[in-house]
């Protein structure tokens, strides 16, 4: 069976890939042009695709009878696969829930703590030799220990969120959600607006897709408080990305930590000028053993359809 990587994974899920299927390695780090996503559809049994690899509407358009009937994506968001589009050419689609949950946890508590302590910024007044020494009132941050904390999207992420938040820091947890969860930690659902406005803390943990884009909007963010920050794990679109530059320009909120952006990977350079903003570069799942996981969960279903069995992550 003819199985093609969009982008090479860690060399151990790529010597399993080559073990077990006719593999394609495709060359290069960026994502697949619309021309390659549509060639993989008519050549490969299988895709392994990921962030940014565009299997649109238009490119099951261009495929009427596509020789490929899975894409495994390799990743929990497939905001980038167009479900819909792919189960009526016939192409089963699956991602790699769980793999991802406690590694972009960790990264949502980095963004948290390097915010609100002003991290990034001491960092570099550091590296810039401009520390002059210790004094009491120097570069005062955002105390975390007991404050409230929002998670707008309490799924698995943002109850792993919680729970670090909740038990490592004694923080109180509200959330919201389209649902009420039950919860293996103390926490309080609110409407959204009620949410933020309740928090020192704000951590987006949505999925992405056509209803959350732009979910956090100039609205939303009016409703946080001035010494609040924002932390986003999930996908840069949830957030209007302007109104955001807007609201921490003119001190509407405290700060931000962001792993993802509206256009990754640009970012704009409001956001690089501002010292209160802190930016990583989508490290949100990047440690070996988590991207080692995530690439034998996405084979787990390539050899699943392969033996004609049920797919274990269907989405």
């Amino acid at each position: 069976m003819k199985l093609l990587i969009s982008r090479r994974l860690p060399d151990a899920v790529m010597a399993e890939a080559a073990a077990r299927f006719d593999l394609t390695d495709r060359a290069g780090d960026g994502p697949m042009s619309k021309a390659e996503c549509i060639a993989a559809l008519a050549e490969q049994d299988v895709v392994l695709p990921t962030l940014g690899d565009g299997f649109g509407a238009e490119v099951f358009a261009a495929v009427p009878n596509p020789r490929c009937k899975l894409l495994a994506n390799f990743g929990v968001g497939y905001n980038h696969i167009d479900v819909a589009a792919a189960k009526a050419a016939g192409v089963g689609v699956t991602n790699t829930p769980g793999a991802v949950t406690d590694a972009t946890a960790d990264i949502a508590l980095t963004l948290i703590l390097m915010t609100a302590r002003r991290a990034g910024e001491g960092e570099r007044m550091v590296r810039a030799g401009a520390w002059t020494g210790w004094h009491p009132t120097q570069m005062l941050g955002l105390h975390v220990t007991g404050k409230t904390v929002a998670i707008i999207g309490m799924g698995r992420i943002g109850q792993a969120i919680s729970r670090r938040c909740h038990f490592g820091f004694g923080c109180r947890i509200v959330y919201a959600n389209r649902s009420e969860k039950t919860l293996d930690f103390p926490a309080e659902k609110l409407p959204l607006a009620e949410a933020m406005a309740a928090a020192d803390i704000v951590v987006l943990g949505l999925s992405a897709s056509s209803e959350t884009h732009h979910f956090i909007d100039a609205d939303a963010l009016s409703a946080m408080r001035t010494h609040a920050i924002l932390v986003n794990i999930s996908r840069g679109d949830v957030i209007d990305e302007a109104a955001l530059i807007a609201a921490l320009q003119t001190g509407q909120i405290a700060g931000a930590g962001l792993d993802v952006y509206e256009f990754e990977p640009q970012v704009p350079a409001a956001l690089i000028e501002m010292e209160n903003v802190t930016l990583l570069p989508h490290l949100g799942t990047a440690a070996l053993e988590v991207r080692e996981n995530m690439g034998r969960m996405a084979l787990e279903n390539a050899i699943a359809f392969e033996e004609g069995r049920a797919l274990p992550n269907p989405v």
